[in-house]
């Protein structure tokens, strides 16, 4: 219960500080995903016993460029097409065959092509459109939250099959099909709020957070157990590092930043 306790509380933090930054201004959104970047970054190169500034370099650099509204929409493209790319890559690796192919070899791969890129369409999904959209992305959040909370809860309370067992020993299929459920009710709930997009939009996204978020919850976790570490770092007490808590939406962010654009392009 303990545990518990403090998992929640050190949720309620993190989780007003996104609803504080979305809903004060776009620049103050934009400062906590550049932070959070910074330190998920850090917390990566540690996994992986890597130093250096040149990865902090290039978290800076691409925000910069969307601070200041300078964003060239070819490399953008590019830059989706292979962080989608490399993902599919790790899906492959985790999910097929159990493993990470260049896990400390060509770092700089997962560095770009996963994590910053990750935080660099998390950036930009309330930016699609005419006008900042905080309702947008704070849906996904709350898909994302809805997710990993009720895929913990019911797996802790009836989980007994493993989902993938010497990745993530606590996760179970039991877990991962209470947080589908959960998530769906809460993409009904997020529409008839918000109103913003269809509800066969919210239910498509919350498919698209549960089965993308648990991927990346287990991708991150295979980074761990090559490591040789529980979290990847103890900024968030209960939970873990920030990298804990956003492996999940790191993973899922270019395929729903792509998502959302393909829907506006063919409506």
């Amino acid at each position: 219960m303990k545990e518990v306790s403090i998992r929640f509380l050190s949720g309620v933090l993190y989780v007003s500080l996104v609803l504080f930054s979305l809903f004060s201004s776009s620049e103050w959104y934009l400062v906590l995903i550049f932070c959070l970047a910074t330190i998920t970054v850090h917390e990566f190169l540690k996994l992986i016993s890597m130093k250096g500034v040149v990865p902090y370099i290039l978290v800076a650099i691409p925000f910069y460029f969307i601070a200041f509204h300078s964003i060239d929409y070819t490399l953008l493209y590019s830059l989706l097409f292979f962080s989608v790319l490399m993902n599919i890559f790790l899906f492959r690796d985790v999910m097929l065959l159990d493993k990470i192919t260049f896990f400390k070899s060509k770092p700089y791969l997962y560095i770009i092509f996963y994590l910053v890129s990750g935080f660099i369409f998390l950036t930009l999904i309330p930016f699609i459109g005419s006008s900042f959209q905080p309702k947008l992305v704070l849906g996904i959040f709350i898909l994302t939250w809805t997710n990993d909370t009720f895929a913990y809860l019911i797996g802790k309370k009836f989980g007994k099959k493993k989902l993938k067992e010497k990745i993530s020993p606590k996760k179970t299929i039991e877990g991962c099909i209470g947080g589908l459920l959960a998530v769906l009710i809460a993409g009904v709930i997020i529409f008839n709020t918000t109103l913003l997009y269809s509800a066969a939009f919210w239910l498509i996204l919350a498919l698209l957070v549960s089965i993308l978020g648990t991927t990346g919850d287990l991708i991150q976790s295979k980074f761990k157990r090559l490591a040789g570490v529980k979290d990847s770092g103890r900024m968030m007490p209960g939970h873990g590092g920030i990298y804990d808590r956003l492996d999940s939406i790191i993973f899922a962010s270019p395929f729903i930043y792509l998502f959302i654009i393909f829907i506006n392009y063919v409506s």
